[in-house]
């Protein structure tokens, strides 16, 4: 590593040279130099490709396909992706296109995620369901799963296969997610289930589609299967921490966004496991959705000082030094440097 790179307005300086790629890709864990270069250039290719895919020649179906997509985005999984790549060929046949896949597949997920949490915001902007309808919402989702699949018929029945396994873990974590706990479960292994299926599976994608196109030995691509879902789960276990602990919503969303929407996420869950007398105010607050604003503001307050929040941040460390330890594998160098980077991002990111 060598520094982290600056962006601008969707614009990233490497080398001299100006690449357009949307700002919130520019994560301060990249690196600089060749690296960075390649990694900037092949962003820029996705970011191409993405804008083919959502397009049609119907405007409506062009605009509300592209929403989501035009309001930005961390494009963590493509950057996984190209970042395993480097490790064989990154510019062999598919290492774009199934970077491509995956984010399709991911901001498919997000549509249908903020109809049933009916979210009004997402990535800053309204949401489409907000925006449209929940019909609309849904459909604009099923059509970027049917774009990522048509891509994917082009990467050979292995790769269609890995993906339909994908998919079925999402939709598993979100049905599990859905549902809840049964009865006797523990919430908190649940809560964590549910994340590997949501979030590190795509991620896991991400890593083993990016490093298999690049013709990388296939222990290297197993073990980077495995770091890409244990620091998919840190990287969500973060965004959950930083909806409390943001306080200019830097996650996306108004800090407490989930409180008021009664989504128990890992330091709710361990503050209603706890039997302190000390929290029963927060663990009264907590128990259902915060909408009143004095409450919430007094729910936030105290979540940012418990012994609950600390629990999770723990948790989120644990993930992120998994992820770390299947390093071991990787060859030295940038690339490995590059991904012990980002196992220290997804902690001091929330911090």
């Amino acid at each position: 590593m060598t520094g982290a790179r600056a962006s601008v307005e969707g614009t990233t300086t490497v080398a001299s040279r100006r690449i357009s790629t949307p700002a919130s890709t520019i994560g301060p864990w990249l690196p600089d130099g060749s690296l960075g270069t390649e990694l900037a250039e092949g962003l820029a290719r996705v970011e191409t490709a993405l804008t083919e895919a959502v397009g049609s020649e119907h405007a409506f179906i062009r605009e509300a396909a592209g929403h989501l997509m035009s309001a930005g985005g961390k494009r963590f999984r493509p950057m996984l992706a190209l970042l395993a790549a480097q490790l064989g060929d990154p510019h062999a046949v598919g290492v774009t296109e199934s970077a491509v896949v995956c984010e399709l597949t991911h901001l498919a997920t997000l549509y249908h995620d903020d109809v049933m949490d009916e979210a009004v915001v997402r990535r800053g902007a309204p949401s489409a369901n907000s925006r449209w309808s929940n019909s609309i919402a849904i459909l604009t989702g099923d059509l970027l799963f049917a774009r990522a699949s048509d891509l994917l018929a082009d990467l050979g029945p292995e790769a269609v296969r890995i993906q339909a396994r994908t998919f079925e873990r999402l939709v598993t974590g979100q049905i599990r997610e859905t549902v809840g706990a049964e009865p006797g479960a523990d919430p908190v292994a649940h809560y964590l289930g549910v994340l590997a299926d949501k979030t590190g599976s795509l991620v896991a994608t991400s890593a083993r589609f990016g490093a298999s196109f690049a013709g990388v030995d296939q222990a290297l691509v197993a073990a980077l299967t495995a770091f890409g879902e244990e620091v998919g789960v840190a990287f969500q276990i973060s965004d959950d921490l930083l909806d409390i602990v943001s306080q200019d919503g830097a996650s996306g969303k108004s800090p407490g966004t989930d409180l008021r929407e009664g989504i128990a996420t890992l330091p709710v869950l361990f503050a209603l496991a706890d039997d302190d007398p000390a929290d029963a105010r927060l663990r009264q607050l907590v128990a259902a959705p915060v909408t009143d604003d004095d409450e919430h503001a007094e729910a936030l307050a105290l979540l940012r000082s418990s012994v609950s929040l600390q629990r999770a941040t723990d948790v989120l460390a644990q993930y992120a030094d998994r992820a770390r330890a299947r390093l071991g594998a990787v060859p030295p160098g940038e690339v490995r440097d590059a991904l012990a980077a980002l196992c220290d991002f997804v902690v001091t990111r929330t911090s």
